[in-house]
């Protein structure tokens, strides 16, 4: 399947890689369809594509690989609208976010991916130790690293 993006141009995609969100994204309901890219082979950043949108993209990230005791709670009925038999079945993710000069993670909205079938949901996290802004990079910090 082709795919056209704003940002990597028409891109060329097996239809088993996309990703369904039945109740879409907080904010973007209607777009229910996405793919994951990835930029690069080593990096740590994908981008969360809409199929029916090009202009639609999220910066996404695994959030354990920035907050190694992050765990989304997931209950049983989301486990089940998902067809997950436990949580290690699932992809969870972080949408990225540029705040200022610091590169943030929604922990309280996670996206959970049954990597099986392809299905996908955003949590809503009540847990307070989560934050929709968790720092994880300040590019002031980052661009005297690469210039020195």
């Amino acid at each position: 399947m082709h795919i056209e993006t704003t940002r990597f141009g028409n891109v060329e995609v097996d239809d088993s890689r996309i990703v369904s969100f039945p109740s879409g994204l907080l904010g973007f309901s209607s777009f229910r369809r996405f793919v994951l890219l990835q930029p690069d082979d080593d990096g740590v950043f994908y981008w969360l594509q809409s199929v029916e949108s090009p202009d639609l993209a999220f910066v996404v990230t695994d959030p354990s690989l920035w907050t190694p005791e992050y765990k989304a709670n997931i209950r049983r009925e989301q486990m089940d609208e998902l067809s997950l038999g436990e949580i290690g079945d699932a992809q969870v993710l972080a949408i990225v976010n540029k705040r200022d000069d610091k590169l943030t993670l929604n922990l309280q909205g996670p996206l959970v991916i049954n990597i099986a079938n392809c299905t996908g949901m955003q949590l809503v996290l009540a847990d307070k130790r989560w934050s929709t802004r968790q720092e994880i990079v300040r590019l002031e910090d980052t661009a005297r690293a690469v210039s020195a």
